[in-house]
């Protein structure tokens, strides 16, 4: 969903790491399958009063105890217009968001739905300027792709409530949200942010690298 920390190949190193595994993947999907879709759900969204476009600063509303957005309260038709203008690349990034009127389980309040990036996707090339978040993704992919439970680590309980409010506030299929403990592994990195670390400043070969 974020165009600039997604490579085509992280995914084909996962892929082809599968497969020496002796596993063939039922089938591959990504959230930008999905792109037109979660866009008419957005506004769907801000339809129901669920969502607003909001030009607080990324700095102003990130942690928790944050004051409430002034633009919360909107008209509707205002939202529509502004997230129309943000998919065709009227405002700069940063300019404006579109956020979900709800508060998560840490009390982080009203997550971001979709931002601005004038990155090119990897996917879908420069077809879009606005990229959904993972709170605003996940779930609903999930609920496309008809998953049962859909698992994860620990640190995303706190995004639990955003996965059930979201598919119910568009009344659609809702999954189970299911969080698991990592296993880690001493003398060795297993995190993805880490690992690319080591393979941008070359200590390592690339994401096949044995070692």
């Amino acid at each position: 969903t974020n165009p600039e920390k997604e490579e085509e190949e992280f995914f084909v190193a996962i892929q082809e790491m599968i497969e020496w595994l002796g596993f063939k993947p039922y089938t591959i999907t990504a959230a930008s399958d999905n792109f037109d879709q979660l866009y008419e759900w957005a506004k769907l969204l801000i339809r129901k009063g669920h969502a607003y476009v909001c030009h607080q600063r990324v700095e102003d509303i990130r942690g928790h105890d944050v004051v409430a957005s002034p633009w919360r309260d909107r008209p509707v038709s205002e939202s529509l217009q502004l997230f129309e203008d943000m998919k065709h690349g009227k405002f700069e990034e940063g300019e404006c968001t579109l956020r979900m009127k709800m508060v998560m389980e840490d009390g982080k309040m009203d997550p971001v739905a979709y931002r601005i990036k004038y990155k090119l996707h990897h996917r879908t090339g420069d077809k879009w300027c606005i990229y959904p978040t993972y709170d605003y993704t996940h779930c609903l992919c999930d609920s496309i792709e008809n998953v049962t439970h859909s698992l994860c680590s620990k640190e995303f309980q706190a995004r639990r409530s955003s996965y059930y409010w979201l598919c119910n506030a568009l009344d659609v299929y809702c999954p189970v949200q299911w969080e698991f403990g990592k296993l880690m592994f001493s003398h060795t990195i297993i995190s993805k942010r880490k690992i690319l670390k080591l393979v941008e400043s070359g200590i390592v070969n690339g994401w096949d690298d044995p070692r």
